[in-house]
């Protein structure tokens, strides 16, 4: 009861279904969070099978299950290619799976400043160990780079105005708490739909604190070093931004997202799609578990390597 109360797992069968679980493979849980995930995919595997789950904050590290099967990695899922090596994986692993979603452990502990709902500091690292805050993030940058992280990370219109009220408020005292931002913000956010447009301020600071799109990128061009031909990618993404990455990546194999082919027209994307269209969760989950309505899943293949030598002619 303790991990259901900790995090919720969206499209938990689903997700364990796309990643087409071989009882001796070798998997990665990028986000290890409450554990959900990942103890459906040990539960899966046989003796010889293993799962090795990443997470870069404490709290969830301190919560990981023992199984023979199971290790957990204290670390961000950015440095993915470099502990499986160290695991002593370097021909491949059969399947990795990232939820992107903060756990709900985050958004309901005040001290972590996750959330708009309770009063607490600007923190938002999910990484306690690292320097920056989301209070030196609103206290530390010009009117110019609160208006790009509200207008990017958040995908705010009124980004400027946002900004503008910051930086005139901070002239007297800096805002360091949440109810202290919430006095500044809330005049700018439309009241009719409030708790998006608060939501989306927060997520746009928490993206910057914990470098999440960066983060993101380095692991996806890391997952098809490290997938073996016929290993699956299954990726949960929240809000536009990730998903508009993972898409692209997972279409093209790269994160401009551009198409390349050989001298015959062929793709050359290392990855096939096995949806063409996201799974999002099914109104029945979205009723029992409220936080999954925005959930989007991604699968795709890596495929055999192509062989793109030219016939002479």
């Amino acid at each position: 009861m303790e991990n259901e109360t900790y995090h919720i797992p969206a499209l938990l069968p689903e997700a364990i279904n796309a990643l087409n679980i071989k009882s001796e493979g070798i998997y990665v849980d990028a986000t290890f969070g409450g554990g959900g995930h990942s103890r459906a995919i040990v539960s899966n595997l046989g003796n010889d099978g293993h799962l090795y789950s990443f997470d870069q904050d404490l709290d969830a590290v301190s919560r990981a299950f023992t199984d023979p099967r199971f290790t957990i990695v204290h670390s961000n899922f950015r440095y993915l290619s470099n502990f499986m090596r160290y695991y002593g994986h370097c021909d491949g692993v059969d399947g990795i799976l990232a939820d992107l979603g903060v756990s709900f452990h985050h958004f309901d502990d005040p001290a972590r400043g996750f959330s708009f709902r309770y009063e607490g500091p600007l923190d938002m690292r999910m990484n306690r160990s690292a320097d920056l805050t989301a209070a030196a993030v609103i206290n530390d940058s010009d009117e110019q780079r609160l208006t790009e992280i509200f207008r990017l990370f958040g995908e705010l219109k009124n980004a400027r105005r946002l900004a503008a009220a910051i930086v005139k408020t901070r002239r007297d005292r800096p805002v360091t708490t949440v109810e202290q931002l919430l006095e500044v913000v809330r005049p700018m956010v439309d009241p009719r739909q409030e708790k998006k447009e608060l939501a989306q301020i927060f997520q746009a600071l928490r993206i910057v604190v914990n470098d999440e799109i960066s983060a993101l990128r380095d692991f996806l061009t890391q997952a098809i070093k490290v997938l073996r031909p016929g290993g699956r990618l299954v990726v949960i993404t929240y809000h536009s931004l990730e998903d508009r990455l993972v898409k692209n990546f997972m279409k093209t194999g790269n994160l401009e997202g551009d198409v390349e082919k050989d001298f015959f027209g062929r793709n050359l994307s290392p990855l096939k799609l096995i949806t063409s269209k996201p799974i999002v969760p099914s109104p029945g989950e979205v009723e029992r578990n409220p936080r999954s309505r925005s959930a989007k899943m991604r699968v795709a293949e890596k495929l055999e390597p192509k062989n793109t030598d030219r016939v002479n002619g």
